[in-house]
């Protein structure tokens, strides 16, 4: 599961994926303090922001890959 930023008038920036049951990676300059994370089962993932702001202004994405 990838999860996507897109800030008004940008691109898509990768905020986290998650690649298994217990792994979080997330990209330089976002973190679980911020955009927390929790899988609920095998096809239900739940991306919480914290402390939004309006700097958190933007389209969130969500993606799976199934390989």
């Amino acid at each position: 599961m990838f999860w996507y930023q897109q800030p008004p008038k940008n691109g898509l920036k990768l905020i986290v994926s998650s690649t298994s049951w217990t792994h979080n990676f997330y990209e330089d300059g976002y973190s679980e303090a911020k955009f927390e994370v929790k899988r609920k089962n095998s096809s239900h993932i739940l991306m919480t922001i914290k402390n939004v702001t309006s700097n958190d202004e933007a389209t969130y994405f969500c993606a799976v890959s199934d390989h």
